[in-house]
């Protein structure tokens, strides 16, 4: 800018001009030399930052002109003083987004406001061109000057060739920190503003919501609206501030997204992983999300960081009561010197009751009532318990509810999910770890399973070795496992006596396991005690009452002992069971028709395995109706896609119930037939005894299908 031709009088030079008088220069030389701000565009999305109030200092051999200028910033205007005692003159800022330089003094040239040295026979220039200021986070602008430098920031942005070379010198350090656009204005993408302090502000980061927002080209920084001078930046300039991203989480989880909040908790844990707030807020979202053992853990991770911390051992203490563990959980809500929550110490006395009335009924083998009990304590509260869980496995076990108990360990909650302090919790008097290894054992037990039966008890003795009921488990297992092994190397032997004896042998320590009864019954079976083998076969169904493989020895002992009817009908229960295997439909065929002739009914050529037979013409048509016994015949076209499904399942009840002859008829080969049967509509079936039509079905499901055949088979 021109200087306006007056001579400076002596306040001027010693840089004592009253307030009257900054201003009117100001505003001369404001007027006189506006910058040519179209002359800088460098067609850059980066906003321009111009600082207001900024001093350019020229130093010629003659005389020292102070002029300040003005620039286009939405920002407050700034403050000039002047050199006092000859001292190079600082401009200071009045914003703290602005960035402030010094001036050299002497006869060397002069250093422009963007530290661009000139000739010294030539006025400087304020310059406006957009800066990004990238200095290290202790740069300070209240540094003393140092003698003869420039300063040019990093990232200067201006045209090719209009910047002379120049040199650098670092700066006095400072602990004041860099910030990414703080201020009020409008900065561009990347701006950096030398901030700190009260009036550092957040850049990228929402205070109303609590959203965080990355930095771009239109991010508002407002030094009135943030708190503490951490950022978010584009290219990790900031550090992001863990409140923040816990603000951003709570707004989340209160909208109901808890996966999101999760996600948030965790940014926050990783910038500062000793808050015990942050766990607790996580182990609330894991809460929303059904993950309970997940929670717990984050739960006492929290009480671990801050043993007084009273949300996370309340939080600790609800999760417990859902786990069942009633002294762990007391322990967390009744904390010293806060008051406890009526609601879950109610809740945990009524769970608490329950439990011990399940652990009577346990000790007085009232299995019933420990069902009862165990359920009442999972609907008051414990809803997430393993050990109720596998209490209510164990009654099913001992009430001879096989399936039941086999169902409660394969759904139930698992307790290897849980922390190590869970698992040493004690339950029915043993840790709670042992007492899951307990049942299970006896469950594998119950189902022959004894390799994993024998690992579970040996487990549940080294975790709780000191405990009576574990250690006759074991022992009991043991002797079950032994006897059970030699009686089976009998058996191939052929040694069925001796077999029978081993067998016996475990059943005395095990009285209620039926895979030894129906090993036993085999003994008998081949020893041609029919008789004893049925008593054990049903001792057997009684404990297990879908064991397949005590149905089919019960079944032909019976048919050994020519009782065809109980035959028949256990014959038909595996047929249910295994509708696909041969052996068991050939000996269910035999068994129909030992009993048709039993009953001195007429059976005329009944064979075994037959297969659908296919018929051609009216007149082999009528004898297939006519044969002995009960006919189906399906009326089917080859080009009809739901004849072609239905081919296969007839095939299968052909396997299925020897006792009917299946055949089928291809209708559009077959116009007479057809037109003799009214069929019009395939697929059709229909089912003949003696010649007679007894059923008709059009377009049936193979669940109508199969009930028909069964009603006509034997």
């Amino acid at each position: 800018m021109s200087h306006s031709g007056k001579p400076n009088d002596g306040n001027r030079r010693l840089g004592l001009e009253s307030p009257s008088d900054q201003l009117r220069d100001s505003l001369s030389s404001l007027e006189a030399n506006k910058p040519d701000f179209r002359e800088l565009d460098l067609g850059s999305p980066v906003s321009p930052l111009r600082p207001r109030g900024l001093a350019a200092t020229t130093t010629t051999t003659t005389t020292t002109t102070t002029t300040t200028t003005t620039s286009s910033s939405t920002s407050s205007s700034g403050s000039v003083s002047g050199t006092r005692n000859g001292q190079n003159p600082v401009a200071k800022s009045g914003h703290s987004g602005e960035l402030l330089c010094t001036s050299s003094s002497g006869n060397s040239p002069t250093t422009t406001a963007a530290g661009l040295k000139t000739p010294n026979n030539r006025p400087s220039h304020a310059r406006s061109d957009p800066l990004i200021y990238s200095g290290s986070g202790q740069s300070s602008v209240n540094s003393p000057p140092a003698a003869n430098f420039s300063v040019l920031p990093t990232g200067n942005i201006c045209p090719s060739g209009k910047i002379l070379k120049a040199s650098i010198a670092m700066p006095s350090r400072s602990s004041k920190s860099d910030v990414l656009g703080s201020g009020t204005g409008h900065y561009g993408h990347g701006s950096i503003i030398r901030g700190g302090g009260a009036g550092g502000a957040k850049c990228g980061i929402s205070s109303d919501n609590g959203n965080l927002l990355s930095g771009s080209s239109s991010s508002h920084c407002s030094t009135g609206s943030v708190r503490g001078n951490a950022c978010v930046g584009n290219k990790g300039l900031g550090v992001m501030d863990p409140e923040e991203v816990k603000r951003a989480a709570n707004e989340m989880y209160k909208k109901g997204h808890f996966s999101e909040a999760l996600a948030l908790y965790d940014k926050a844990i990783a910038l500062a992983p000793a808050n015990a707030a942050y766990r607790s807020n996580r182990a609330a979202a894991f809460m929303s999300l059904g993950k309970v053992a997940e929670a717990v853990r984050e739960c006492e991770e929290a009480v671990r960081l801050d043993p007084h911390y009273y949300r996370a051992h309340q939080r600790l203490g609800s999760l417990l009561i859902r786990l069942g563990q009633v002294e762990s959980a007391r322990s967390h809500l009744t904390l010293a010197g806060q008051p406890p929550d009526s609601s879950e110490l109610s809740k945990l006395q009524v769970v608490e009751k329950h439990i011990n009335k399940c652990s009577y009924a346990r000790n007085v083998n009232d299995w019933k009532g420990a069902l009862r009990e165990s359920d009442a304590a999972i609907a008051a509260g414990a809803d997430c318990s393993p050990l109720l869980s596998m209490c209510k496995a164990e009654a099913h076990l001992k009430l001879h509810h096989l399936d039941d108990a086999e169902l409660c360990l394969s759904s139930g909650p698992r307790l290897e999910y849980y922390t190590s302090s869970c698992l040493q919790s004690k339950f029915f008097g043993m840790l709670s770890e042992a007492y899951y290894l307990l049942v299970k054992a006896q469950i594998d037990m119950a189902f022959g399973r004894f390799d994993g039966a024998d690992t579970a008890a040996e487990r549940a003795s080294q975790i709780d070795p000191r405990n009576v009921e574990v250690a006759l488990l074991l022992k009991n297992v043991r002797l079950v496992v032994r006897s059970r092994l030699r009686g089976n190397d009998l058996f191939k032997s052929e040694r069925f006596t001796e077999a029978c004896s081993a067998y016996e042998e475990g059943l005395r320590v095990d009285p209620s396991n039926s895979v030894l009864y129906c090993n036993r019954a085999a003994c008998w079976y081949k020893l041609g005690l029919w008789e004893k083998s049925i008593e054990d076969c049903n001792q057997a169904l009684r404990i297990q009452p879908n064991y397949k493989k005590a149905l089919l020895r019960r079944a032909a002992s019976n048919s050994k002992l020519e009782r065809w009817s109980d035959a028949v009908g256990d014959y038909e229960s595996l047929r249910r069971e295994l509708p696909n295997d041969s052996e068991v439909a050939e000996s269910l065929f035999h068994a129909q028709v030992a009993l048709k002739k039993s009953r001195g009914e007429e059976v005329y050529n009944m064979k075994f395995g037959g297969e659908v037979e296919e018929v051609s013409g009216l007149e082999q048509f009528r004898a297939a109706i006519f044969v002995p016994g009960v006919s189906m015949v399906h009326f089917q076209s080859t080009s009809n896609t739901q004849c072609k499904q239905m081919s296969p399942f007839l095939d299968a009840l052909c396997m299925r119930y020897p006792s009917i002859n299946f055949f089928k008829v291809d209708v559009d080969a077959n116009p007479d037939v057809a037109t003799t049967e009214n069929v019009r509509i395939v697929p059709t079936f229909k089912i003949y005894k003696g010649g007679s039509r007894v059923k008709e079905m059009i377009c049936p499901s193979r669940d109508i299908l199969e009930h028909s055949v069964r009603h006509y088979s034997f």
